[in-house]
């Protein structure tokens, strides 16, 4: 880490982590690396596992595991070493709760078994699957008249023995735990690594300084490392035996009540003997309350998908995201002037959101010396990192905000990377100490929208004189309105085209007609543009997917066919807006929803909807808890997915949506009638790049709609953008060339 002894030297020499022979002598027998990955998969399984948490299968795991797995694991146990077996998932999820508590496993094991129960080291899944196998015959010859499988009925009567009620107890204890530890990052490698050296440093300080503590509170990092190794009953017995009990009474366990006190105390320690904050990125303190950690105001939401099933489109990008925290501390000896009281912070990102400036007045921080959190973002990997200039306005009240910086630092994503504990502190003039930190880039949801394009004809070439020389002045035919699907960087990636016309256009003589209500499908090109001349060019040859439509069917106002085999219809009202969505699909396993507005992890509490959102929903058989893995906002043409959706399912869905209701309205609500091409000026707000954290909320200009989810104020966000040099026409365009076939064929084909 860049906290070399030289920095920071406010009478107490800087530490880092690494630097501190203390912590390398703090023994951990477990590879608690591995350890916690798999632990975070178990609760991931038990958290998807609904069944699981149903009272009569809780008792009937608890009686399985007093009854049935710990005499079996006692007897197969050799010494101290365990047998290289595991449990079904029911069995293994109470023991782990069970050992969460060592002093009451331990007085169990020594009653029943007059020995310390451990755990295998089993950390990979085939070896996990393996385990798992060779455990079922070891069951089966053992208690033949036994299911391996727990086959509690969910309408029996709940019925715990007066011995388990403590293993009951610490169960239900436990019902949150995954969402604490749910974020994607945690269980990167490189995150796994700075969490075990933090939770080294925080057993180094509670031997340090057991004295002068009531309690300290470990932090989400250190609280993940905690429970690991606590799940591994014998190493954790060998490892801080002489500590037990302070680690029983001085630390804080989830669930229980937390003083602020405590949260100062534990600050100031670890400031005192590191010299850097105690809180960073992916370790906060907020997963102590045994409460859920997902609530309806949660600025970003980190998902966690299994696969990505949009690589087979070679066009569209991973979008990735970290997470960074900036305290900043004032040095309290240092002299206090005027200049000061006029000073500012400003933070701006290397690339992609040139326009953000995020801005902090010198004068809201405390000169105690303590740590405050001036920043908490959400960027994305290409900003490449962050700089931090400190600024001076002029005297007599004149703004020195767009000048030269007095002081510059820059903290690069790949060099915080690579950092000890994912985090590095920096100097930034004599005044101030800063300290940055990030968590590991992870995927997170797609962002598209679809802008104007020219109008092209059946081939997918753009209307234009230059396609025509190149094919010797053959009049063009067909006419498809055409849009253009950018990614959150602004690459193409797909082209939309819906068919309106058919012929060709001779001037003086013949013009494109309406082709028939059943032709008018849209299809999805995947890939980008290839230019013939400046903006002119062709659409990408290959079609991903179709969607026309349909007669409608009983009271549905629209209906659409898809090349999937999908059928979507669509309910409108008398006033035009949609009132039911009903969507067909030919896939038995999967279960999909279409729920008008924004939904689940899209709508904060008190938020208002803006008209033009639909909110996909998907659950399955063995899953039926409902997910939502996209957002579409019909009005404005933007999308956001999770790696599991498709996209082109998604953009199909969003024309399909935009069309019926503008074809019901007989108004273009949606700019379908637009046939210009729109070129965004990227780089300036790319949406999607920054977001702030609520905790950030007093920074200026946080209130900006760019550094909030989009769809809190998707038209303002969306609204489109033209280069200067390229604008030659005010936006909207109300009258165009006939040769592409002029207003009244468009507006007969979206009007209906």
């Amino acid at each position: 880490m860049s906290l070399g002894r030289s920095e920071f030297a406010d009478g107490v020499a800087a530490r880092s982590l690494s630097e501190i022979s203390e912590v390398d002598a703090v023994r951990i027998g477990a590879d608690i690396v591995s350890a916690a990955r798999r632990l975070i998969a178990l609760l991931r399984s038990v958290g998807d596992c609904q069944w699981l948490h149903h009272p009569p299968v809780i008792s009937e795991a608890i009686r399985r595991y007093d009854e049935l797995w710990m005499p079996l694991v006692s007897d197969l146990t050799v010494g101290l070493k365990p047998p290289m077996i595991l449990p079904p998932i029911d069995i293994e999820w109470v023991w782990f709760c069970h050992t969460l508590n060592p002093v009451s496993y331990r007085d169990y094991c020594q009653k029943r078994f007059s020995k310390l129960i451990g755990k295998p080291a089993i950390y990979d899944e085939e070896n996990e699957n393996y385990a798992v196998l060779q455990c079922e015959k070891v069951w089966v010859l053992r208690y033949p008249l036994e299911s391996f499988e727990n086959r509690a009925d969910l309408d029996s009567v709940e019925t715990v023995s007066s011995v388990n009620e403590d293993v009951k107890s610490l169960v239900e204890k436990q019902r949150f735990l995954w969402e604490k530890f749910s974020s994607p990052y945690m269980s990167e490698t490189v995150y796994l690594i700075a969490a075990r050296l933090r939770y080294k440093g925080f057993l180094l300080i509670l031997h340090k300084f057991k004295d002068e503590i009531s309690r300290l509170i470990p932090a989400s990092d250190i609280l993940l490392m905690w429970l690991t190794h606590k799940s591994y009953p014998t190493v954790y017995k060998e490892d801080v035996d002489e500590m037990l009990e302070d680690m029983t009474r001085k630390v804080v366990r989830v669930g229980e009540a937390v003083e602020k006190s405590e949260v100062e105390t534990t600050k100031r320690l670890w400031d005192r003997y590191f010299n850097q904050p105690y809180e960073k990125a992916g370790g906060e303190l907020t997963v102590i309350a045994n409460e859920s950690r997902l609530s309806s105001n949660t600025v970003f939401y980190w998902p966690v998908s299994d696969m990505d099933i949009n690589t087979a489109y070679k066009s569209i990008r991973p979008r990735f995201v970290l997470e960074l925290c900036i305290f900043i501390r004032l040095n309290p000896k240092a002299e206090r002037n005027e200049s000061i009281d006029r000073s500012f912070l400003r933070l701006r990102v290397a690339r992609c959101h040139r326009k953000l400036q995020l801005d902090k007045k010198m004068s809201d921080f405390s000169r105690d010396s303590s740590w405050q959190k001036g920043w908490h973002l959400y960027c994305e990997f290409g900003t490449l990192g962050v700089v931090l200039e400190s600024h001076c306005d002029r005297p007599r009240g004149i703004c020195f905000r767009s000048g030269k910086p007095e002081g510059m630092i820059e903290f690069p994503w790949n060099d915080l990377l690579r950092a000890h504990s994912l985090a590095s502190g920096r100097f930034l003039g004599k005044q101030v100490s800063v300290f940055a930190s990030v968590t590991p880039p992870v995927q997170a949801p797609y962002l598209l929208r679809f802008v104007p394009d020219r109008v092209t004809d059946d081939s997918g070439a753009m209307i234009s004189d230059s396609v025509q020389r190149t094919n010797n002045f053959r009049p063009q035919e067909g006419r498809w309105l055409t849009r253009t699907v950018l990614d959150h960087a602004g690459r193409e990636c797909f082209v939309i085209r819906i068919r309106v016309g058919k012929g060709v256009f001779k001037r003086g003589g013949e013009v494109p007609s309406p082709v028939k209500s059943e032709e008018r499908i849209t299809e999805i090109r995947v890939g980008s543009w290839s230019y013939i001349e400046g903006s002119i060019g062709k659409a990408p040859a290959k079609v991903v997917g179709t969607v026309t439509p349909k007669e409608s069917v009983e009271d549905w106002e629209a209906a659409w066919e898809f090349s999937t085999g999908d059928e979507l219809r669509i309910r409108i009202d008398s006033s035009g807006a949609i009132s039911e969505l009903g969507l067909y699909s030919r896939n038995p396993g999967s279960k999909v929803r279409l729920l008008t507005g924004r939904r689940m992890q899209y709508k904060g509490e008190g938020e208002e909807d803006e008209e033009g959102f639909v909110t996909l929903v998907r659950s399955t058989e063995e899953d039926p808890t409902e997910k939502a893995t996209a957002l579409i906002d019909w009005k404005h043409q933007a999308v956001e997915f999770l790696p599991e959706e498709d996209a082109v399912f998604v953009l199909l869905l969003s024309v399909s949506i935009l069309r019926s209701v503008t074809q019901r309205r007989r108004e273009d609500v949606g700019k379908l009638l637009v046939r210009k091409r729109i070129t965004e000026a990227t780089g300036e707000r790319d949406w999607g790049s920054v977001i702030v954290d609520a905790s950030s909320s007093n920074v200026s200009s946080s209130a900006s709609p760019y550094v909030e989810p989009w769809y809190r104020n998707s038209g303002k966000v969306m609204a489109m953008e033209e280069k200067a040099q390229v604008a030659r026409y005010p936006y909207p365009v109300m009258s165009y060339s006939n040769v592409d076939g002029g207003d009244s064929l468009y507006k007969h084909v979206i009007f209906g």
